[in-house]
């Protein structure tokens, strides 16, 4: 797993789940950097990187 997004808050990396779960493009949360209250870095597969990365151009997300 790669790291594919830093969200600023929790609001936006709830989006980008939904976005990933709906794509069916499996992903795995970690620590964020700022705090463990705060939203985490959402993780996914290598190979996934360019179709995640598509999904949120799409969404104007990138």
């Amino acid at each position: 797993m790669v790291r594919f997004y830093d969200p600023p808050n929790i609001a936006e990396q709830a989006v980008v789940e939904g976005i990933l779960r709906k794509a069916g493009i499996e992903f795995v949360l970690a620590p964020g950097a700022e705090s463990e209250n705060g939203p985490s870095q959402i993780l996914v597969a290598e190979e996934d990187v360019p179709r995640a990365m598509e999904l949120l151009a799409q969404q104007g997300r990138a």
